[in-house]
């Protein structure tokens, strides 16, 4: 079944939950309910949005992922399940006892795959790409010469056609599309992760002992050009827009929802990130080799 996105960032709200369903009140009216086990992902942008402790406990322990955002409509937050797996002893095991080996050749693949969508992203018969596919063929195990970034330096200046951009997450528009859409995918590929018995703050290669989600870091890397190729469809199409409205939010939320091809069979990405979670824990415990990431 494929999991609901909820945002809430329209109006002062009130949250609650009744039989298992999770109820929206605005101004004492109720406006919807939704159960509870259909929701994915649970993001809160507003300020004035209140709740019963029960709206946490009862999403989490559906396997939810919870985004609080502050004032400045910034990610502050995110609240995951502490147990979502049955083997989730065993998995963590396996993945802090993972060899370097193995964590290098699975940052190789995720670099690579990274790359290849960002030539996608930029189009065949341009010079941009011809030179990110040329890079893609350097990347070594772990990435010693830091192909990603020589990559990201030429995809970026070619992002858009015909506008000046310049990526820099407190930058101008459309740096706040790419931050919100990032912000959902990081939160989506966190919760697979825990379904799929993996901790999430244990990385391949991003370590800091600030960062609660160095492996949703690591793993969402192929997964921003899904992000990516939605803000350049909107800046193309559009013009680039001044203000994140909450029309540009529901099109870089339905992003999720799109149909991705993995390991041969084609589903919604939010369905996608769990067979992908799935086979990195297949490789922390030797059952394979490689990643099952989206094909391009």
């Amino acid at each position: 079944m494929i999991k609901r996105i909820v945002e809430i960032s329209s109006a002062r709200t009130f949250l609650s939950v009744r039989y298992g369903q999770l109820v929206i009140k605005e101004n004492g009216a109720e406006l919807s309910q939704i159960p509870c086990e259909d929701i994915g992902v649970l993001l809160i942008d507003h300020q004035g949005t209140s709740y019963t402790h029960c709206v946490f406990t009862e999403l989490l322990d559906q396997g939810a992922a919870i985004v609080l955002c502050g004032g400045n409509h910034h990610p502050a937050g995110m609240l995951l399940p502490l147990e979502s797996n049955s083997e989730q002893g065993e998995r963590f095991r396996r993945q802090i006892e993972a060899k370097e080996p193995v964590k290098k050749r699975l940052w190789k693949q995720l670099v690579q795959a990274k790359i290849q969508h960002q030539a996608k992203i930029v189009g065949k018969g341009s010079e941009t790409y011809t030179a990110l596919m040329a890079l893609r063929q350097r990347v070594r195990s772990a990435d010693p010469q830091n192909i990603e970034a020589q990559a990201s330096r030429k995809f970026w200046a070619s992002f858009l056609q015909g506008i000046e951009f310049h990526r820099d997450a407190g930058g101008a528009p459309p740096n706040n599309l790419l931050n919100y859409g990032y912000t959902v995918m990081r939160a989506a590929v966190a919760r697979a992760l825990c379904s799929a018995g993996l901790l999430p703050c244990l990385g391949i290669h991003h370590h800091n002992r600030y960062n609660a989600f160095a492996l949703a870091d690591d793993v969402m890397e192929p997964f921003r050009g899904f992000v990516e190729a939605r803000v350049k469809e909107i800046c193309e199409g559009e013009g680039v827009p001044d203000q994140l409205t909450q029309p540009l939010k529901a099109r870089l939320l339905e992003v999720l929802h799109q149909p991705v091809v993995i390991a041969g069979s084609e589903g919604p990405l939010m369905v996608g990130l769990h067979r992908t979670a799935a086979s990195l824990q297949r490789c922390f415990a030797g059952a394979q080799e490689q990643m099952e990431l989206p094909e391009l």
